[in-house]
């Protein structure tokens, strides 16, 4: 049982950059529906389970190099998402609603794995450790799935509220979270 909730809390510290992503998607998507909610938890849940199951596969041989360069794939991939929901918040809405809704997915994607890209180390650890990977990956996507969701909505209810600005707010953070990745990276 101990594994179980220590993979529990391994989910919810990976989960974290995951909710703050999703409260920025929220926050610039139309009123809350929990399917979509839900769409977008899905997609935050599945790159942050198979992350850690493809550092398990990658294996310690190869974590050196993963590790010299994950930060600023992660850094590069959250600054372009987070300037482009800047840039967006900031121009008119002129576009067509099916160009917009594939830019999302795009964007979304692109967020969900470049906050799941830390997960890789953690696969390789859980390697290490002897932990069933399956276990692991399916405790980790499933909070992240749950955490993501309820980020979601919290996004797309403060974005009623603050409009525009909420998700100038979620590309910051976006930023932000980026910027740390690379900070605490660097100075290692």
């Amino acid at each position: 049982m101990t594994g179980i909730i220590a993979l529990g809390a391994l989910g919810a510290s990976l989960s974290v950059d995951a909710f703050a992503a999703a409260i920025g998607k929220g926050a610039s998507g139309s009123p809350p529906r929990w399917r979509d909610a839900l769409r977008v938890g899905a997609i935050f849940g599945f790159f942050e389970a198979i992350t850690p199951a493809i550092g398990g596969i990658v294996g310690l041989a190869l974590s050196a190099r993963i590790a010299a360069v994950d930060h600023w794939i992660a850094f590069a991939l959250l600054l372009g998402v987070g300037g482009n929901m800047i840039r967006m918040a900031l121009k008119n809405d002129d576009e067509g609603k099916e160009a917009k809704d594939q830019r999302g997915i795009v964007q979304l994607i692109a967020t969900a794995l470049a906050t799941s890209i830390d997960a890789t180390a953690v696969g390789v650890s859980v390697a290490v450790m002897q932990v069933n990977i399956l276990t692991a990956c399916l405790v980790i996507g499933g909070i992240t799935t749950v955490v993501a969701t309820v980020g979601v909505m919290i996004g797309r209810h403060a974005g009623n509220y603050l409009g525009r600005y909420a998700e100038m707010a979620g590309g910051l953070a976006l930023i932000v979270i980026g910027s740390s990745i690379l900070y605490q990276h660097l100075s290692a």
